[in-house]
């Protein structure tokens, strides 16, 4: 778990790189504070880009703990803000308007359909090469039961909703700790 000083220094970090990733600059990541080794620690997270009526506007994360905490939310951030297919990139001029998200992951765990709990886990769903990944906030905040949020990350996968029951199946879980402004 993180300090509230680390999450708010997380957001800030954050609102950071969409702010220069918006003003066409590409820094590298700042140091982060050197007072806290969790920011330094391996951490996979995705950042979350909400709009006006909190609607999305863009979100990218890392699932595996590659590298730094501090430098995957960076990164992160900057690829919400520009990146996302499903959006134009985010203008300098609504970067203040912006909701920010973070969702830091727990390691994968391998699960059985019976095993997911909306609210606690996030999945990883894959047959063959297509993967689909929702955040643990992604059910609850559309209501779905653990058979309609695996149906979609079926279809996040780019596969037909049930795929989730074939035998080439894998479901994968994994928690987060998500925080926000």
């Amino acid at each position: 778990m993180l300090s509230t000083a680390e999450r708010s220094s997380l957001l800030a970090h954050a609102r950071l790189a969409v702010r220069e990733a918006a003003a066409g600059r590409e820094p590298a990541a700042p140091a982060p504070p050197s007072d806290s080794p969790s920011l330094a620690a391996a951490a996979g997270a995705f950042v979350t880009l909400h709009g006006s009526g909190r609607s999305l506007r863009g979100c990218i994360g890392y699932v595996e703990a590659r590298r730094p905490l501090w430098v995957t939310v960076w990164d992160a951030a900057r690829q919400a803000a520009l990146d996302d297919p499903r959006f134009q990139p985010v203008n300098h001029a609504e970067v203040d308007t912006l909701a920010i998200e973070i969702s830091v992951l727990g390691a994968l765990q391998a699960a059985d359909p019976a095993s997911v709990r909306i609210g606690q886990h996030g999945i990883v769903l894959s047959r063959g090469p297509r993967r689909g990944l929702l955040l643990p906030q992604v059910a609850v905040e559309h209501g779905w039961d653990a058979e309609r949020f695996l149906e979609a990350g079926c279809e996040k996968a780019g596969l037909p909703p049930n795929s989730w029951r074939d035998a080439g199946a894998r479901i994968e879980v994994f928690t987060a700790e998500v925080f926000g402004t």
